[in-house]
């Protein structure tokens, strides 16, 4: 940051004389600019510093070595001001009073006022953030050498200062990553590729949401928004007009890439997205959307750079403990301004969760989420009881290792004699793609089970494939075996264009007694207007939304009219 004489003479004027009196200068008829030179002399001085440091108690020796130790010798004035206490600014006339530098409010008051440590600003991801520091020049002075921190084993203790974590034998409830989100966003793809769906915000409609959630190996409803995001973050699907829909050639280009390469897409494409924001999916937390900034994609780089410190390449660690120590060490991961107050977060009690005493709340659950939410789904990590474990995938991501490139065995479809097409999946994620378009899954697992019906072929019809595309799709998977009776009629049926049809309905009917009673009823105008088709020598149709004025209109004319026979849902 700044040197010594630049920290001077950033100081109000009005602390010079206690520095004066700190550093055992004579200040009198000195201006500020005579004394600030006396003063930086006298504190590069190794002995006349030496001789300031010995006067400051332990916990402000302590202070000063955490601080000299940080990354640039400096550390944010919020997380300072939390281990250390503010800093008051007090004028000339407050300072010959209330004498900080002899009885500082706090640590950090004492060394402020004593010349250990500055303020100032410096960018950080195009954020201008205040910090405290030690003036460069002053460090090499300093007696730095002379702590009780000597006698400390530092062997648990990461090269950056942070304690390593410790790993955990006993493991409960282990539930290990895979690569389902592949499987489920090609299935994801298909259905939006053949119907579009309704987004409201960062999530699918109820209705749209409904319909897809079936399909998929993983049914939460968290991990379908995460799919939604994915899929933008990856430039996989656009959405117009309220509707999601696939980009065709983005698209394609990830269905027909490797597993391990289309994870290795859908992670770095989480990594980099601003438009999924996790905070809005965490049970317990509400943001809301308006009156502050939230920059999703910079607090889960940060998180990430710190996993990649902290995360052991082998072994399970307790999610608890990571979670301390970032809180310790650094708690304004995405927060760089280290402003706990002006955020608007409620919990599910309608309590704003402002302050640093809500970190837990806020942050806490978010590094958990990134773990057991899009970390898990993404294959990076496996979970369990309070625990956390890299995967290969996961090492991977935090560069620790190279990227797997596993071997895949290729599948074909297999198609059955009853006219079931059965995708594992093992089975190419285009060709999958390809077939949900024109048949319909039946049961989601490995394998999935599709049937080809009409309503499949008219929905390939309205994507323009035809009878003679879907013939070939599944003759290429039958590798020259012949093609089973159901789905050549249904693929006859095709070629032809119009199908024989029926409609079903449901009507209600009027039984007379005897023929003459109906001739009768036909008859008279006031009845036949309630009717419609006759259906035999004794029976009739009723207009559905008659039935009641024919009722009533019989029995008027003394005709008796029964009916206990009659749906009571009816008409």
């Amino acid at each position: 940051m700044k040197n010594l004489f630049a920290a001077l003479h950033d100081y109000d004027p009005g602390m010079l004389p206690s520095l004066a009196e700190c550093w055992r200068i004579d200040n009198k008829s000195l201006s500020d600019d005579e004394l600030i030179r006396q003063l930086r002399g006298a504190m590069l001085d190794q002995e006349t510093a030496e001789s300031a440091w010995d006067r400051l108690d332990e916990p402000a020796r302590a202070a000063l070595q955490l601080l000299v130790s940080s990354a640039r010798s400096r550390m944010k004035i919020g997380q300072f001001e939390r281990f250390y206490g503010k800093i008051r600014k007090l004028g000339r006339a407050q300072i010959e009073r209330e004498q900080p530098h002899i009885r500082g409010e706090s640590i950090a008051e004492t060394l402020y006022y004593r010349g250990f440590i500055g303020e100032g600003f410096d960018k950080l991801e195009d954020n201008l953030i205040g910090f405290v520091f030690v003036p460069t020049d002053l460090i090499a002075a300093l007696p730095l050498h002379k702590t009780s921190y000597d006698s400390v084993d530092d062997s648990d203790a990461s090269p950056e200062g942070r304690p390593a974590l410790d790993p955990v034998e006993a493991v409960d409830d282990i539930k290990r990553a895979d690569t389902s989100i592949v499987d489920d966003l090609t299935t994801l793809l298909a259905s939006l590729q053949t119907r579009p769906a309704a987004v409201e915000g960062e999530r699918f409609t109820p209705d749209t949401e409904a319909l897809i959630r079936p399909c998929l190996l993983l049914r939460n409803r968290e991990r379908l928004s995460f799919l939604l995001g994915l899929a933008e973050g990856a430039d996989l699907i656009a959405r117009e007009d309220g509707r999601a829909h696939p980009k065709r050639d983005e698209t394609k280009a990830w269905l027909e890439a490797p597993r391990a390469k289309q994870i290795k897409r859908l992670a770095e494409a989480w990594l980099a997205s601003p438009s999924y924001r996790e905070m809005w999916h965490i049970p317990g937390l509400n943001p809301e959307d308006s009156g502050w900034a939230y920059d999703a994609a910079g607090a889960r780089q940060a998180v990430m750079q710190l996993f990649a410190d902290l995360l052991p390449g082998q072994g399970w660690v307790s999610i608890n403990d990571l979670i301390e120590i970032i809180k310790e060490f650094e708690p304004d991961f995405q927060r760089l301004d280290g402003d706990y107050d002006s955020w608007y977060i409620r919990n599910d009690a309608g309590e704003f969760l402002s302050g640093f005493e809500s970190w837990d709340a806020v942050e806490g659950a978010l590094i958990e989420f990134y773990l057991a939410g899009p970390m898990h789904w993404l294959g990076l990590v496996d979970i369990g009881d309070d625990v956390a474990r890299l995967t290969a995938y996961g090492r991977a991501f935090l560069e620790h290792s190279d990227w797997p490139q596993p071997e895949e065995r290729g599948a074909r479809i297999e198609v059955r004699e009853d006219g079931a097409l059965l995708a594992s999946r093992r089975v190419n994620r285009f060709e999958r793609f390809q077939l949900a378009r024109f048949a319909n899954c039946v049961a989601t697992g490995d394998p999935y089970h599709y049937r080809l019906d009409v309503e499949g072929i008219k929905r390939a019809a309205a994507q323009d494939i035809s009878a003679q595309h879907i013939h070939a799709f599944i003759a290429r998977h039958l590798g020259g075996k012949p093609m089973p009776l159901p789905i050549v009629k249904l693929l006859r049926m095709g070629r032809a264009g119009a199908r024989p049809s029926v409609t079903l309905e449901s009507m209600i009917v009027l039984r007379a007694t005897s023929e003459e009673t109906l001739d009768k009823i036909f008859a008279t105008p006031a009845f036949r207007r309630y009717l419609a088709a006759r259906l035999g020598p004794t029976a009739c149709a009723v207009r559905a939304d008659q039935w009641e004025a024919l009722r009533q209109s019989l029995g008027e004319n003394a005709i008796d009219v029964d009916t206990t026979r009659l749906d009571p849902d009816a008409g």
